[in-house]
């Protein structure tokens, strides 16, 4: 009996925080145990923001690193970069084709940068189409991405049966995957947990930048319980053995806050000391994500063979 497969992407844009790995990461390392896998470092998305070359290459190196680190196995899932991937942006060009402008106009980003009178880019507003590339060359069953990127697997899914009934039955119709309790991890503010806020505990911390960010956390309190120190410890420890702790110790937020350092710490610090093993063979780690692409190419190359058929390119 044939596993179901999961695919997701995730862009190189900087450190990633606990917010980042509870979100999203974590979901990959779980499903790699109960499914065959598809992770990719998607590369070409993040030119939308990073243009740099230099640190778009080292983003490239540190994303690698971090995934390793946190416990994906190449022997489980293909782990492979967007750009060797030719197909990607070739059937991203036949979807447009089939797909209209009023339709991408209701996608999430292209709203929100029309609403801030941004000058959008055609990248910005294609986004979800090479999404839609990304997704469907793999057949995945179930996406794992955030509350905010739902909306990417439905026009995929839109995308694909408008394909299927204009050529043919060719791709299968995935289903988004959210951990619904894990969907928004609260930064030290109490806002969602952001870069862009300015209020993230990075992934594979030091234990003095551990302890900075935590002494940090705005103390809302409620019946004498510090709700944003509680909402970030919940992710650490059980949630009913807190409610005893966070009791006994009403009131004492210095208290609650240096425990979880001491929690999070022990959480971290295996990460942390895996990947600064992996940093120390930087042309190993990278060995891993090309024989990951060339496993994913195979893939890709033979739907889109089936691709060309049926929109009937295929004459040799």
């Amino acid at each position: 009996m044939n596993k179901k497969v999961f695919l997701s992407g995730v862009q190189p844009s900087g450190k990633p925080h606990i917010g980042n790995y509870f979100g999203a990461m974590k979901q990959f390392v779980d499903l790699q145990n109960e499914h065959d896998g598809y992770v990719f470092i998607a590369d070409y998305h993040a030119l939308h923001s990073l243009r740099n070359p230099k640190e778009m290459n080292e983003n490239i190196k540190n994303i690698l690193l971090d995934y390793l680190a946190i416990g994906i196995d190449p022997k489980k899932v293909t782990f492979f970069k967007q750009s060797d991937i030719s197909e990607h942006t070739e059937l991203t060009w036949i979807f447009d084709t089939i797909t209209t402008m009023p339709f991408l106009m209701r996608a999430h980003a292209y709203k929100d940068a029309e609403a801030k009178n941004k000058e959008i880019d055609v990248g910005t507003f294609n986004y979800p189409v090479l999404m839609a590339a990304d997704i469907l060359l793999y057949s995945p069953d179930v996406v794992p991405v955030g509350a905010d990127q739902k909306q990417h697997v439905e026009i995929a899914r839109d995308i694909a049966e408008k394909f299927n009934s204009t050529y043919g039955e060719t791709f299968k119709l995935p289903n988004s995957k959210i951990m619904k309790d894990m969907a928004i991890v609260l930064g030290t503010d109490g806002r969602k947990m952001s870069k862009s806020y300015g209020n993230t505990i990075p992934l594979f911390a030091e234990y003095e930048e551990i302890k900075k960010c935590v002494m940090s956390i705005v103390t809302d309190s409620s019946g004498g319980i510090p709700q944003n120190v509680f909402a970030i410890h919940r992710l650490f420890r059980p949630e009913a053995e807190l409610n005893k702790i966070y009791k006994e110790k009403s009131g004492k937020y210095k208290d609650l806050k240096e425990m979880l350092v001491e929690d999070m710490e022990k959480f971290i610090a295996p990460l942390r000391e895996r990947r600064k093993e992996f940093a120390k063979d930087i042309p190993k780690a990278l060995a891993i994500l090309k024989a990951g692409s060339e496993k994913a190419k195979k893939v890709a190359s033979k739907k889109m063979e089936e691709v060309r058929e049926k929109i009937g390119v295929q004459v040799y």
